[in-house]
């Protein structure tokens, strides 16, 4: 069953709220089974409840697609906002939180059928909710990378990292794209400063030098094998590409500031997980 976070599914209540009455909600409660559950004394109090049922329960609802849990059934009607709802900042921490449960919206476009003989059907245009990675490939859930980087970072008391990736996805569920790119880049620096000074480097405060002794430990922390570090500086280095990847200079024609924030997260979430796993598996 799919399950959705609770930042995505709190902020399509949200959005169906900003564009649903207090009578269109209560139908759509009928609907989907819930009615006179959900606490109709004001919207804000309305949506707690309604993403409370959806977030703590599973439950089925009736939809013109079928029997879908009722956090999919929340998420497609929130989806039909109209243009100034889509302008909104419940609509921005909607598209964050699909697409850190590895979703993301794309125009789907219909045609249909015409009024009379001699007119061309009407093409109509919506919005489709797609999955952005394949389901059956396994360590792709970035929800699951989350938490077992976040359990990581408690067990060895990683306190500063975790301080920098708690600062970038909380930019991210904003939707302030800078800024989580920014807390991401110090999360990467920071895990990999913390993981050298716990495995012996003494130096200067410097993190390419920390970096290098990684890759020059007996047995290596960071594999030349895998092309994750390499003492020739020349040679193609995922590390340092990577970290040089999280410094680009302004913006790049054709990418936008949202897909770019959300390639970052995952790559760096997924990135994380296999270093702090390492990292875990060498400590006493």
């Amino acid at each position: 069953m799919i399950k959705f976070n609770r930042l995505t599914l709190v902020a399509a209540a949200e959005v169906v709220a900003d564009f649903k009455s207090h009578s269109d909600m209560a139908v759509l409660e009928v609907q989907w089974g819930i009615d006179g559950r959900c606490d109709a004394s004001s919207k804000p109090a309305r949506v707690a409840s309604l993403a409370k049922i959806a977030i703590d329960e599973e439950i089925d609802a009736i939809t013109e697609h079928g029997l879908v849990p009722l956090g999919r059934a929340l998420i497609e009607t929130a989806i039909e906002a109209p243009p100034k709802t889509k302008a909104s900042p419940e609509w921005t921490r909607l598209i964050a939180g699909l697409r850190f449960d590895g979703f993301e919206l794309v125009e789907d476009q219909t045609d249909g059928e015409a009024d009379f003989p001699w007119r061309s059907g009407r093409t109509r245009s919506s919005l489709k909710l797609v999955r952005m990675l394949p389901t059956a490939i396994p360590e792709l859930d970035f929800r699951e990378a989350e938490s077992e980087v976040v359990m990581l970072m408690d067990r060895h008391g990683l306190t500063v990292t975790k301080g920098h990736l708690k600062h970038a996805l909380s930019a991210f569920g904003r939707g302030e794209w800078a800024s989580a790119n920014g807390a991401l880049r110090n999360f990467y620096e920071s895990y990999l400063n913390e993981i050298a000074d716990r495995l012996g480097y003494i130096g200067p405060q410097d993190s390419k030098a920390r970096r290098d002794f990684l890759g020059q430990l007996n047995p290596p922390f960071l594999l030349s094998d895998y092309n994750e570090w390499n003492i020739n500086n020349q040679k193609p280095q995922y590390i340092q590409g990577l970290m040089s990847r999280m410094h680009p200079h302004g913006g790049h024609p054709g990418l936008s500031e949202e897909e770019d924030a959300t390639f970052r997260l995952q790559i760096n979430l997924v990135t994380a997980r296999l270093l702090l796993r390492r990292f875990d598996q060498r400590s006493p």
